[in-house]
């Protein structure tokens, strides 16, 4: 089966060039939640818990061998990103007690800085703030300049949410431990769309979602990664009774599994996740390297394109040019970048997203958009900007932009 017909697609005008937010409904994801609620749900009862309960984990699994090169028992699916994050940088500070620094950038991804934010303030803590560069992203230079023996954590996003610049992971991880400090990072824009080798990177800390490049479904739940080597060091702030060993025992006084099951917290979401193991194994089935390949392909066509049609039109290209530094959208900036956003998607039926203060993102993903997509969306794009038309779009008529 081709990558493109794995995908539903009830619209072929439409151009949906937004899969860094949400991905496209895969193919077999309608009959696994169907299956999941008919047989498992309807005829089994809650005898389905002999196998709805080890659902995060071999979801983890298949994230762990498939895309994440990490070891099998390493990752599971669970809560949020928002959550996870929490729960990794806590565990990471408490395992540090003698520092008292956080490193992050000020481009991350909000999300990540609010919860930095929030520990820091809760906890006593400092942020050191990386001004890195808009475009590329914090490199090992700018980490060198600020980690020290006070640094507890650093953290990144391997792909930046807005720029779509790749970070060198593996030689800020080096930096990171050379200097004592655990790092933690956030693969929601990368995992899916680039290949990822956490444990050949050194990497302690991650955490991503499956709703973006894989296609797990609007809300699905999160993964986290840790470590093996710390496993039975760390300890999360949550102590829920899916961490604790023995679980049914009922018992008094929390007590830890020594394993991965340590970062669980509650019952786990099992028709989300159904949805979530279709929409994973979908990219697994592709290939990673595959898919990458493509997507570079995709996205030097989009920036070809919009040097030539867009750059006459005021748009400059606010990702990196250079394949390897960049991840698998592009972001074109505008002035008017909102109002073209809007336009773009309910007039002229392309579909991306806006990111303060002027970028337009694209995403060309490259299990379900061809080079004629991209041909074709930036015909229209260039269309639209040239007629004026989207200078009468009210920039206020989207809550979601």
């Amino acid at each position: 089966m081709s990558g493109s017909a794995r995908f539903v697609d009830n619209d072929p005008e439409t151009i949906y060039l937004d899969g860094n937010s949400l991905g496209r409904l895969p193919g077999t994801a309608s009959s696994a939640l169907e299956h999941a609620v008919s047989v498992e749900w309807g005829t089994e009862l809650i005898d389905a818990w002999e196998h709805w309960i080890t659902l995060p984990h071999r979801i983890g699994d298949l994230l762990a061998r498939s895309l994440l090169g990490a070891p099998q028992g390493s990752v599971v699916v669970s809560d949020s990103t928002t959550v996870n994050f929490y729960k990794l940088a806590c565990a990471a500070l408490d395992a540090r007690p003698d520092r008292r620094v956080i490193v992050t950038d000020r481009q991350n991804f909000p999300t990540d800085r609010y919860v930095l934010e929030g520990i820091a303030e809760a906890r006593g803590a400092e942020i050191l703030w990386l001004d890195s560069d808009p475009i590329y992203g914090p490199t090992v230079e700018d980490v060198e300049r600020i980690v020290d023996n006070r640094t507890a954590l650093v953290t990144f996003s391997h792909v930046a949410y807005r720029s779509a610049a790749l970070a060198d992971m593996k030689a800020i991880n080096a930096v990171a431990r050379e200097a004592g400090a655990l790092n933690l990072w956030d693969l929601s824009h990368s995992v899916g769309a680039v290949p990822v080798a956490l444990a050949q990177w050194r990497c302690d800390l991650a955490v991503g979602c499956t709703y973006k490049y894989l296609n797990g479904g609007p809300g699905s739940p999160a993964f986290l990664y840790v470590d093996p080597a710390l496993h039975a060091e760390l300890r999360q702030p949550i102590w829920g009774w899916f961490g604790q060993t023995n679980q049914f025992a009922m018992g008094e006084g929390y007590e830890p599994v020594p394993d991965i099951s340590r970062f669980l917290v509650g019952t786990p979401p099992v028709l989300s996740l159904a949805a979530t193991l279709a929409g994973v194994q979908s990219i697994v089935d592709i290939g990673i390297e595959s898919l990458r390949a493509q997507s570079i392909t995709l996205c030097e066509h989009l920036i070809a394109l919009a040097d030539e049609h867009l750059e006459p039109l005021g748009f400059t290209v606010g990702s990196p040019r250079a394949a390897a530094e960049r991840g698998g959208h592009v972001l074109l900036g505008h002035r008017d970048g909102l109002r073209i956003s809007i336009a773009l998607r309910e007039v002229k039926k392309v579909i991306g997203d806006f990111r303060p203060p002027d970028g337009l993102r694209l995403a060309p993903v490259a299990a379900y958009i061809s080079q004629d997509h991209v041909t074709e969306a930036i015909d229209r794009l260039a269309s639209l900007v040239a007629s004026g038309r989207h200078q009468r779009v009210d920039p206020q008529s989207r809550r979601v932009t």
